[in-house]
């Protein structure tokens, strides 16, 4: 068959493709997407533009809607999507935690009665639903176990994604590093606490890098280096997706909505605008301005309670003064069908609308609503699953700790 192949190359001139270097720059760091993830979830607006407008470098990034900058002002919503799914989902998983069972049968259950004081101490139920937000967030974190002698039980607190590094062998973590910011006036210093197997290990570096001794802070100066005997790692990870882009570390729930998230935000906004522009206006001329009966100035027009728009008197024959009252149509059937196509995009594969008591179809029946349901349920089996196999290892440790 070679003398074919060689046939039809002659005859048609096909010149095979050449191998050629293709450069991709990814538009974002990973800390940088877990802090985008993580003010999706904050939903304050001004942190939402502030970010992208100062992020934005290509020309994909400069065109969303929250990077824009328009010449007059606009009033730019967030429609806080984002953070009433992620607690709609820390709320579910919560509500079904049914505790911690350790085979005790009999009348006589010492490790249950332990545990429970230990879980009343560190307050375990609000730390499962921070953590379980934290995740869904902003991709991963851990649990971090500190031992403190004027405690009577370990102290137990949970890192998010932006504030520690994962070391690994395979599939294994063996290290766990946390960083804690402090201020003393105006420096600025952060606290290296490396996890490991068998060992604590602190550090305090100042905003330059440079190593500080660990009394510099009063926060610090109590923190000593601790050596166990066993392998004993006194930090439990806690990943419930898995990112393709940063292998190791965690995927948030709407780590790859944000372009649809940024068009929810665009219809909204855009709606209120039109229903603020599509007020009643009134053509005044300019002798009849109103006037504030004080001071005889005219009086300045807003939006809102006294809008109007002056316009000069007429001097032709028979002209007469008169307001003309005007108001724009607005179409509401296409941006409430815009909503609502936006919505849809937003919420694929994170949660059905039905589970927020969103109606996007109004002719669903009830079986096409349980329907809708079924990723809801899937994504919560997720996070079910990692807590499964996260929560009795945390439990041990803390047990654990407490021994120590």
């Amino acid at each position: 068959m070679g003398w074919l192949r060689d046939f039809i190359f002659k005859l048609l001139k096909i010149t095979p493709a050449k191998e050629r270097r293709i450069v991709i720059r990814e538009p974002l760091s990973f800390r940088a997407n877990v802090l985008r993830n993580q003010l999706w979830y904050r939903g304050d607006p001004s942190e939402l533009e502030q970010f992208f407008k100062q992020a934005a470098q290509s020309d994909v990034e400069r065109s969303r809607f929250w990077a824009s900058v328009p010449q007059s002002r606009v009033r730019k919503i967030h429609s806080g999507l984002v953070a009433i799914v992620v607690d709609r989902y820390s709320d579910m998983v919560t509500a079904d935690f049914n505790g911690a069972d350790f085979g005790e049968r009999d009348d006589y259950h010492p490790l249950l009665d332990r545990w429970n004081e230990i879980a009343g101490f560190i307050h375990f139920d609000a730390l499962l639903g921070e953590a379980v937000a934290g995740v869904l967030s902003g991709g991963d974190g851990a649990f971090k176990l500190s031992l403190d002698s004027g405690e009577p039980h370990p102290v137990v607190s949970f890192y998010g994604a932006d504030r520690l590094d994962f070391q690994r062998k395979g599939r294994r973590v063996t290290e766990i590093c946390f960083y804690t910011p402090y201020k003393d006036g105006e420096q600025e210093f952060h606290l290296e606490e490396r996890y490991g197997e068998g060992y604590v290990q602190s550090r305090l570096l100042d905003e330059n890098g440079k190593e500080e001794e660990l009394n510099r802070l009063a926060e610090t100066a109590q923190l000593q280096q601790a050596h166990f005997s066993s392998q004993l790692l006194l930090a439990v990870p806690l990943v419930v997706f898995d990112s393709q882009k940063w292998p190791g570390r965690g995927k948030a729930l709407f780590d790859s909505k944000t372009d649809n998230l940024d068009a929810l935000d665009e219809v909204i906004s855009q709606w209120l605008d039109a229903v603020r522009m599509g007020r009643v206006k009134r053509y005044i001329p300019s002798d009849m301005v109103p006037r504030n009966p004080d001071t005889g100035e005219l009086m300045e027009a807003n939006p809102f309670d006294n809008d109007y728009i002056a316009i000069g008197s007429s001097a032709a024959e028979g002209a007469q003064a008169k307001i003309d009252v005007s108001q724009p149509q607005i179409s509401y059937e296409a941006y409430v069908n815009s909503y609502a196509a936006f919505m849809d995009l937003a919420l694929q594969g994170v949660m059905s609308p039905a589970t927020l008591g969103i109606d996007l179809k109004k002719t669903d029946n009830a079986e096409a609503q349980r329907e809708k349901e079924k990723i809801t349920m899937h994504i919560r089996g997720k996070i079910v699953d990692a807590l499964n196999e996260v929560l009795p290892r945390l439990i041990q440790v803390i047990l654990q700790a407490d021994d120590l």
